[in-house]
Order: structure tokens, then sequence, then C-alpha cells
């Protein structure tokens, strides 16, 4: 039975001076914050448990780095966010269109579970869809994203039957326009507008600026939009608009919302508009500091957003679309590392000369598993999952093994003062962005993906191994076959 970390003594240590404003020291190094973990993860006797299964077994089974999700976290909360919008559009007479966003993570199970929770799937690519297809989902319930498909892949969305292709280009009106009358249909699509309004994240997050590379100018949409109509083979459903990343409250998209639907209401007096796509950018808490909302809190107020522009505007109000992604899968995932070594680095500080220590924790993964550090400057946290200790908390950074100085898993929190090699360390919240953005940097191998339910663990995605990277190496078949026809001429 799971039990909560209480038999530790409460931190007595002072505050280090290199730790950022927000990282407090924990009464309770052990103990798992709320909101950062899965729901099934716990500590049983000590041990971090998720799914009901054991951080040390899983490490025995399948080795570290390794990504494990919380099968029954990700499919609730998929269920949860449909539920949500769901109920917030109906009060205001209206229908939502819940879409999970593949980019943040796909595979043939997930996007199974996503099919089942009720949810549209979102793809950004052929290799996407490829995955969505596997999964047996149908055409109709994805929508094709992507500021540069190529012709190869729009065919090939146009010739499944996808649902939906959005339009991030003029150039791309007429390349759907003819595949779709090569195949003999009339393809639906939506028109990627930027509304000016963008989320206050890193500017690499912040997708709705206008000088960057999706979609296009909001004057601008009622031009191209015309274009669209021009052309037989296309259907016309609405905009969509993207805000950007890890967005906290319902500010932003309210607003882009009411931009929008000025829009909205001028293509109103060209023909149908149907739907209006919001997009995603949901965000999830990755530190203490953080506090998103609940998702039933801001599907509540976009939608009275909503309401009260469409009253406004005296306009029908249309079924209203979302994309989140990090929200559903994101808290679902963690990372299992084993601790390598351990060294204490004496910083000095230049105002007074006084000396502050970090502690560097290095772990057998690193920016190759979790690229968001590096890219974003983005924060996390960590425990380790093998052990409870009650030593004094202490600062540290956890660092990968890559040759990189910035490859650091997690750049500030508080462990056990006595984390030593072997231990397992667990990063939350990684069931976003991680597995995706991950790569062969080094050559070392795309960790695993195992699924956890009801005690019992699957892998979902397999490993790579040395052997998976040297065979896609021509040298390295090159060097094979010579061997192997040396041989046969040995046995001549």
């Amino acid at each position: 039975m799971a039990d909560p970390v209480s038999v530790v003594g409460r931190s007595e240590a002072p505050p280090n001076p290199l730790a950022p404003s927000w990282l407090h020291v924990p009464d309770d190094a052990n103990a798992l914050v709320p909101g950062l973990w899965s729901r099934t993860t716990a500590r049983t006797e000590g041990e971090l448990v998720v799914g009901g299964v054991r951080a040390g077994e899983l490490a025995q089974r399948f080795g570290t780095p390794l990504y494990v999700v919380d099968e029954q976290d990700a499919r609730s909360r998929a269920v949860e966010v449909r539920q949500a919008f769901d109920r917030a559009f109906a009060e205001i007479g209206t229908a939502a269109k819940v879409y999970y966003a593949g980019k943040a993570f796909l595979s043939i199970e997930v996007a199974r579970w996503m099919d089942a929770a009720g949810l549209y799937i979102d793809v950004c690519s052929g290799g996407e869809l490829a995955v969505a297809l596997a999964a047996g989902v149908d055409p109709e319930r994805l929508g094709f994203h992507g500021n540069n498909k190529s012709l190869a892949e729009i065919d090939r969305a146009v010739e499944v039957g996808i649902g939906a292709i959005i339009i991030d280009s003029i150039q791309e009106i007429g390349r759907v326009a003819e595949a779709a009358a090569r195949h003999g249909v009339r393809q639906s699509v939506r028109l990627r507008v930027n509304s000016g309004v963008h989320a206050h994240t890193h500017a690499f997050l912040a997708t709705a600026h206008e000088d960057q590379k999706f979609g296009i100018a909001l004057e601008h949409a009622v031009e191209a939009v015309a274009e669209i109509r021009s052309h037989a083979s296309l259907a016309f459903r609405g905009l969509h608009c993207h805000i950007g990343s890890q967005i906290f409250g319902a500010d932003g998209f309210a607003e882009s919302a009411a931009r929008l639907l000025t829009l909205h209401k001028q293509l109103l007096a060209g023909g149908e508009v149907p739907e209006l796509n919001l997009g995603g950018g949901f965000g999830i808490a990755y530190t203490a500091a953080d506090d998103p909302a609940p998702i039933e809190e801001l599907a509540r107020r976009i939608a009275e957003t909503v309401a009260a522009g469409c009253e406004e505007l005296d306009i029908p109000t249309p079924v209203i679309a979302f994309e989140p992604g990090r929200s559903i899968i994101g808290t679902a995932g963690l990372t299992l590392y084993t601790v390598g070594t351990t060294k204490d680095v004496p910083v000095v500080f230049e105002d007074d000369g006084e000396t502050a220590i970090r502690r560097y924790v290095s772990v057998d993964g690193g920016m190759s598993d979790n690229a968001r550090p590096a890219l974003y400057e983005a924060e996390y946290s960590a425990r380790i999952a093998s052990r409870v200790s009650s030593a004094a908390p202490a600062l540290v950074r956890v660092a990968g093994k890559h040759c990189e100085s910035g490859d650091i898993v997690v750049n500030a929190e508080y462990l056990p003062g006595d984390v030593e090699p072997g231990d397992l360390l667990a990063v939350p919240a990684t069931g976003a962005y991680c597995w995706p953005l991950s790569s062969n940097y080094n050559h070392i191998g795309r960790p695993p993906v195992v699924a956890v339910r009801d005690g019992e663990a699957r892998v979902i995605v397999r490993g790579e191994t040395i052997e998976d990277l040297l065979a896609r190496d021509t040298g390295y078949r090159g060097a094979a076959s010579a061997e192997s026809a040396s041989k046969e001429r040995s046995h001549a």
C-alpha cells in the first residue's frame, strides 16, 4: 500500500544562495510535490511506484534511462479534457472538438488511447499520419498541420480521406486543391492565421507573433479565404490560430478568440464558416512554482468569451476546436535515470568573495532524451526514486553524460544530501516533447517507452541499441558484407 513520506526529519538546512528565487528548501526532500507527478505515482516502503510498478523493477527489466508513461493517467486526462470542453460549450449552445496534439508524444498505443477517449488527433508530418493510421484511427478524425507540407504528404493526406488540412500559406491552397481534384474529392481545410496574441513564454514557444513562420496575418485572411473558396475541390471549414505553449490562464485565449470572431463574421458574408479552432498550449506544472489553471476553468472562461463575442457580433456560435497535447500526456510521463557520479563544485561570488557549493549529479541520459532544458531553458524537478533519506537537503544540478556543458536535465533542485552513485533518479512531467525531441547525439540510443498500469509494464516503443545505430551506417554494412565475402572465399 502506498504511503506518504513522513518518516524523515524536517529540513533545517538554510537556502543555498545559488538556488533560483522560486526554489525553496523543502521540509522533506523525498516528498512528491502535488501536481508534478502522475496520479498513480506514490512511494511504497520508500520506493517510487507508478502504475503499481516499482521503480527498481522497471530499471532492472528495461534499463535506464527509461521513459515511463502512466497509462491510466493519460487515458483519464484525455477523457477529462474532452468532457470539460464538451460541457462548457454545450452550455453556450454549441459543440467542441478536441484534437490530441500528436507532436507532444505519438505512438500507435497512445493514438489508440486518445481515439478510445473520444478525441480527434492532430498530426503534422507524413510520419505522424502513418502512426495514426497504423493505430486504426479513422482518417476523418485527423487534422494535418505544418508550414511546409510536402506534395507527397498532401497527396497522402487527401488520398486517405483526412478530416481537415490546415492551410498555412497562400502557395499551399493550390497544392491542396490540385491533390483533391486529382483524387476526385472535396477536401475540408482550415486557414491558420496569426491573431497577434501570444503567450508570455520563451520566444521559441510564442508562435503567434506576426514575424514567425506559421500562418497568415489577419489582414491577408479574407483574400486567402476567397482563394480557397474559388476552388471547387476545397471546402472551407474555418480559421485556426495557436497563441503559444505552456499557457497557465485563459486571458490570451479570450483575447485571441475575440479578434478571430470579428474576422469570422466578415467571412460569413461569403459563405459558411462552421468552425473556429483556437489551438492548444495549455500548460502543466514542472516545478513547485508552477500553478496552471484547471482545464475545467479554462474551458468555462473561453466558452464565456466566445458566447459574449458571438452575441455582441450577432452571429451564430460556431463549433469550437482545441488541440491540447502537453496537458494530456505531459504529467502522465516520467523519466528514470541512474546516478553515475556526483561532485561538489565551489562557486565564488565576485561581489563579496563568499563561496557556495553546487552539487553536480550526473545521470546516464541527458539532452539526447530531454532537449527542452537546452532548447528553452525549461525547468524540471527530480526525486530519488529507489529510496528515502533523512539527510538534509542539498542544492543539486542534474547533468547528463553528453559532451556539452549545457547538457542539463534539472537546473536546480534540492535532493537529500547523501544522493550517491547507483541511486535511481526520477524526473516527473516528461511525457510531452521529450521522446519526440530525442536524438542520437554522441551515438546514444533513444530510450524505450514503457506503459505501466495496474501493476503491469509493457514496452510501447522499443529502445535503440548500438546495433540499431550501426545498422544505419553503410560503412558498417559494407564491412559486414566484406567480412562475409571473405569467409565465403576462405571456405571455397
